[in-house]
């Protein structure tokens, strides 16, 4: 038997409905009146169960559109029978009302709204007394949206959404769903035409590659055991606090640790055994592409699921924070990738990113570009942020590529941008978006560290943007590590032609407050590793390494090394591979570990080496222009303490060498880069030099480093 109850309803949006057209299924399925229908495409029959009775719908279009007697009471069952006998009961989607609230709606289309992770996405819940899953999505020029997944046979004519007009999101609740489903979306695009299934934006957990599938969160909170550190972590990070990050590449740190739990268990030790500050992971944010290194990520809600679930990457926060550790992650709004399940083009139009190529891609990555003018972009974007230093308690995000949303001409040659509405090529969106961006985190997180990655002159990357800067904490020195690197790949036969090279930094080292990156993008790409860039021979390349790492610990600025430079790794690094640890067992390659140990030991020991890193009160010269035998001393002064730093970057030993000190007596060698501890050649100055007349007279061993010390 079939009834027809299409009235107030005609064959046209039945007929939409069937073939999956129809932008409002809100207004035909669930309740209407006297009348309830359900589209249940391959079912064979259904039936509908409450507190009045149950009974059946008839089938009133063979596609699979039934209809009935709607009950009065809610919440009602249906019972669907499937192929083979299959039967599921479950609430249907299409009773329940409006899901997300006014304010949440008009936050988001405000750009201001900074929680999405717990509104947009996938959210589990209980409704009504109903336990489901309510799905949100940003998708303003669809014409149909639909949630899929394994639920549904991934069947878009299953579940399309309630669209909310006045924010372009589509939202539904799938009743009797749970953590772990797969799930994506069905888009019907503003041109009428079906698009790639689309991953979730605001996804909160995703599917192993090479599935792009997000998948629904567990929504229980992680039992966090960090109050301590949460508490005393402002005072870690201060800039008069000493700073040492031990920068990883998770998926390649080691062989056989390749989820977040074995990797703690050594990774942890070990940054604490060579007294590390900080671990700084590259991106841990869902990305398909693994050789990306997780700079194109997708998932800006989503931890990498190679590596472990949602709650093991708290885990690994958590076990990090227990053991004294910060955590800072790479965090990347300057860049999407391509890929047709991604952000690009998302409802059939530019969503996200720029409309126009000239401002829309990045030719240098192939990627695209967000479009941070947008309100609802920008609130994406500093949403994500915050989401992992509220959700995942991170210490702070070291932000990628911050020079190529500033510049508008970024790797562009001249007719291929477009100026800013003055002319120029400054990127006024994005210096207004970082700059909110800085406000909101240190507004909400107080304590956390925004460190940039710019690399070039920008002016006031780390002042207040009240003062008309950017806000940031902290910046990567690019030019002292792009001079430094330059100067330690000459031979020393040269150096004293380039002598300018190591003392230039010092000219603008006050002008911002400045991290010393030995980062990954130098050992790469051909740049070859840290060793490999020594000239000389085997004795000379391990020394000119030890010596360049006593320059940056005594150097102004906080410290950053990759991974494997504290084992003078030979090779570049390659992301499918792994630290040699192998190495360990080679004296030379341990004596480098043995010295980055101490280095990093009598920064954090000593005042003078991290108290005034960012004044100039905090750095004296003591011999600067000694060009010819291309030897540096100077003091670094901070918290009533004071060291020296006496610097010979050629191979000829000096005896006697004259350095002016402000105080005569005894000066107590702290730590000697020649030293047989780390593989050098044992010269030296027997632990102790005596200071007469204003001078100390020192022997300064080939292609090493000294820092000494007043005795008290």
């Amino acid at each position: 038997m079939s009834v027809r109850h299409f009235e107030s309803v005609s064959d046209p949006a039945i007929e939409s409905l069937v073939h999956g057209t129809h932008g409002d299924p809100f207004a035909l399925l669930g309740r209407h009146g006297p009348v309830l229908r359900a589209f249940l495409p391959g079912a064979e029959a259904v039936e509908v169960a409450s507190a009045d009775g149950a009974w059946p719908l008839a089938r009133s279009h063979p596609v699979g559109l039934f209809e009935g007697r709607a009950p009065q009471a809610w919440p009602y069952v249906l019972r669907i029978t499937w192929p083979g006998g299959v039967v599921q009961e479950t609430e249907d989607p299409y009773a329940f009302g409006l899901l997300l609230g006014p304010l949440d709606l008009y936050l988001f289309g405000e750009g201001t709204h900074r929680e999405l992770g717990r509104v947009f996405g996938a959210q589990a819940m209980t409704l009504g007394g109903v336990p489901g899953v309510r799905f949100a999505v940003w998708a303003p020029n669809a014409r149909r949206v639909s949630v899929v997944g394994d639920f549904n046979a991934w069947d878009g004519r299953r579940h399309p959404m309630r669209r909310r007009p006045e924010a372009g999101v589509w939202e539904l609740f799938i009743p009797r769903l749970g953590p772990g489903v797969r799930y994506a979306y069905e888009i019907l695009g503003a041109d009428g035409h079906l698009l790639p299934l689309k991953a979730d934006p605001v996804a909160l957990a995703a599917d192993l590659p090479p599935s792009t599938a997000s998948i629904v969160a567990d929504p229980a909170p992680f039992a966090w055991t960090d109050r301590d550190w949460i508490e005393t972590r402002a005072q870690r990070q201060r800039p008069e606090s000493p700073i040492a990050i031990y920068e990883v590449h998770p998926e390649s740190w080691a062989d056989g640790l390749r989820d977040w739990d074995t990797l703690a268990d050594r990774l942890i030790p070990h940054a604490v055994g060579l007294g590390f500050t900080h671990l700084e992971l590259l991106p841990v944010m869902a990305h398909p592409f693994k050789a990306s290194w997780g700079y194109q990520p997708l998932g800006l809600y989503a931890p990498n699921p190679r590596l472990g679930s949602p709650a093991a990457f708290a885990r690994f926060v958590d076990r990090c924070h227990a053991a004294g550790l910060g955590v800072i992650l790479d965090w990347v709004p300057a860049h999407f990738p391509t890929d047709p399940h991604g952000m690009g083009r998302f409802d059939g139009t530019a969503l996200y990113e720029h409309a126009d190529p000239r401002e829309g891609f990045h030719r240098d990555w192939n990627t695209l570009i967000y479009n941070v003018g947008r309100h609802e972009v920008r609130a994406f974007l500093i949403a994500s942020a915050l989401f992992w230093l509220e959700h995942y308690h991170a210490d702070g995000l070291r932000v990628d590529a911050v020079a190529s949303m500033l510049y508008r001409d970024y790797s562009r040659p001249e007719g291929e941008w477009i100026p800013n509405r003055y002319g120029g090529r400054e990127n006024l969106e994005a210096i207004d978006f970082f700059r909110e961006l800085t406000a909101v985190v240190h507004q909400r997180v107080p304590g956390a560290m925004l460190i940039a990655e710019e690399s070039t002159a920008w002016p006031g990357v780390t002042r207040p943007p009240a003062d008309g800067g950017l806000g940031f904490d902290w910046k990567w020195n690019m030019g002292w590590m792009n001079d430094t690197l330059r100067y330690f790949a000459r031979d020393p036969v040269h150096r004293a032609h380039h002598h300018d090279e190591i003392t230039f930094g010092l000219w603008y080292a006050w002008s911002e407050r400045f991290v010393l990156p030995l980062s990954h993008d130098e050992v790469v790409h051909g740049k070859r590793s840290l060793l490999a860039k020594m000239p000389g021979d085997d004795w000379q390349r391990f020394a000119n390494l030890r010596a360049l790492l006593a320059l940056t610990w005594t150097h102004p600025g906080k410290k950053l090394v990759f991974m494997g430079a504290e084992i003078a790794q030979p090779w570049e690094w390659h992301h499918d591979g792994s630290v040699p640890w192998h190495l360990r067992a080679d004296p030379r390659h341990a004596g480098v570990e043995r010295l980055l140990a101490d280095l990093n030991r009598l920064y954090r020991e000593r005042l003078a080496l991290h108290a005034a890193d960012c004044r100039p009160e905090g750095f004296a010269w003591a011999v600067v222009d000694d060009r010819a035998q291309s030897v540096f001393a100077w003091l670094r002064r901070g918290g009533g303490d004071e060291v020296l730093v006496a610097l010979n970057l050629t191979p000829v030993p000096r005896e006697g060498y004259a350095i002016p000190v402000p105080r005569d007596g005894v000066w107590r060698e702290l730590l000697n880069t020649d030293s047989a501890l780390y593989g050098g050649s044992n010269l030296g100055n027997a632990g102790r030099a005596v200071a007469s007349g204003g001078v100390l007279r020192l022997t300064l061993p080939p292609l090493a480093g000294l820092i000494l010390a007043p005795e008290a």
